[in-house]
């Protein structure tokens, strides 16, 4: 649902880069507008949270988030001690720069991730989701970026990313008919968004970028699940099954790059590569993701640790 509307709106920036100049109106508005598309999407994931939520699930939740978070940031921070500033531009990791790394690793598929779950009866672990996807948006990457002092972003552009999330959540949690309406549409919503940012794509860029992303989806599911288990087993005091459910890369993470691109221009000629990189990082841990989770499913079965959350 992501990658191959993202896919299609490479092949036409390819072999037709003035297309939506030429069809303009509707369509052509269309093309280009991600930013419309993603004010939206992230309305309708807030609207997925209720504040009035339990305390245990909030606070599984909030641990997620910010061992995903801190893991992100300590990458982001040593990645730009080693890397040029402008990113790898040659060799077998052409593409890697920080803004691929922290982009990959900031962002939980939750998608997947109550895919994965809901069918184990993990309840507790799927209502605390919408209290960890605000990581998704780009907030907490402009967030990373500036406090490790590789970006300037004015407190305009944080609050701007913040907004529609803010107001989703307030209408969610004041009108349970807002949540019911409004928390599917942001699945509805990522073809439209992949297609516009592989519209502003290169099919060459993802080409070169392709192998730099497989080893990212492996770096991300191998590192993240380790720091996810570990967080969600010894802060949390679960069986550390969520965690493992969440070492993936989020669909959304793809918008990143483009977003924080248009609030530093600095990134913007790493803008493209990490875009691709990124996308090919969800791929990958969309396959290797439940991979792990399965077998640490059945390893918690055989060894007598899973935890009951059948009520809450």
């Amino acid at each position: 649902m992501m990658v191959v509307p993202l896919l299609f709106g490479a092949v036409i920036h390819t072999f037709w880069p003035k297309s939506a100049e030429f069809l303009g109106g509707f369509t052509g508005s269309f093309m280009t507008g991600t930013g419309a598309i993603l004010f939206i999407f992230f309305f309708a994931l807030g609207t997925g949270l209720d504040i009035r939520s339990t305390g245990r699930i909030a606070r599984k939740g909030m641990n997620m988030l910010l061992a995903k978070v801190f893991l992100a940031a300590l990458l982001g921070i040593l990645a730009s001690r080693i890397l040029p500033n402008g990113g790898v531009t040659s060799g077998i990791f052409s593409g890697l720069s920080v803004l691929a790394i922290i982009a990959s690793f900031n962002a939980i598929n939750g998608g997947l991730l109550v895919a994965l779950l809901t069918p184990l009866n993990r309840k507790i672990d799927v209502a605390s989701y919408p209290f960890f996807s605000i990581q998704s948006g780009p907030f907490f990457t402009m967030i990373t970026l500036g406090a490790a002092g590789l970006g300037q972003f004015p407190w305009q552009a944080l609050l701007s990313t913040l907004i529609p999330y803010i107001l989703g959540i307030l209408c969610g949690s004041l009108d349970p008919d807002m949540r019911k309406m409004f928390a599917p549409v942001a699945g509805t919503l990522v073809p439209f968004f992949a297609f516009t940012l592989g519209y502003s794509l290169d099919l060459s860029m993802i080409v070169r970028s392709g192998f730099t992303g497989i080893i990212m989806g492996i770096a991300v599911v191998l590192v993240s699940g380790l720091v996810m288990w570990a967080a969600d087993r010894f802060i949390s005091g679960s069986d550390g099954l969520e965690g493992i459910a969440a070492s993936s890369t989020a669909g959304a993470a793809v918008t990143v790059p483009a977003t924080i691109a248009m609030m530093d221009k600095t990134y913007s000629a790493t803008a493209d590569s990490a875009t691709a990189i990124v996308a090919t990082s969800v791929i990958v841990t969309a396959i290797l993701t439940p991979m792990l989770t399965m077998w640490y499913y059945k390893r918690l079965i055989r060894t007598n640790r899973l935890e009951d959350q059948m009520k809450y």
